[in-house]
């Protein structure tokens, strides 16, 4: 595989993170928003999107998959952005410009993402 670094870092960071919605699932269960059911299973079905998405981007064959998924799941995760703006119960702790800051860096991984098409 002649794949830049970049991939591979990429590739590592939504692994991880989806490693983390098993290792540490009250951190994304706290942040669910309300109006969503099974607040457990969408956490680790979140989780098992990332890990396949992740080794996904590895592979050319699949790596159109996994970039329109990668960018499908970041529009998604925007919902719980926009839902921990809503109040100071739902920000869960988080400090409000953080929670906004978060807003234009799905932006940036988007677009990290649309750039291996």
């Amino acid at each position: 595989m002649n794949n830049p670094w970049h991939l591979y870092v990429m590739a590592a960071l939504y692994i991880m993170a989806g490693i983390l919605h098993f290792l540490k699932p009250k951190i994304y269960l706290r942040i669910m928003p309300r109006y969503l059911p099974n607040h457990k299973l969408l956490v680790a079905l979140s989780g098992v999107a990332e890990i396949v998405l992740g080794i996904t981007l590895l592979f050319e064959s699949t790596r159109v998959f996994a970039v329109y998924g990668i960018i499908a799941m970041l529009l998604v995760f925007l919902l719980v952005h926009f839902y921990m703006l809503s109040g100071e119960k739902e920000s869960a702790g988080f400090p409000k410009w953080l929670l906004i800051l978060r807003l234009p860096l799905q932006v940036l991984l988007m677009a990290w993402a649309y750039w291996y098409l």
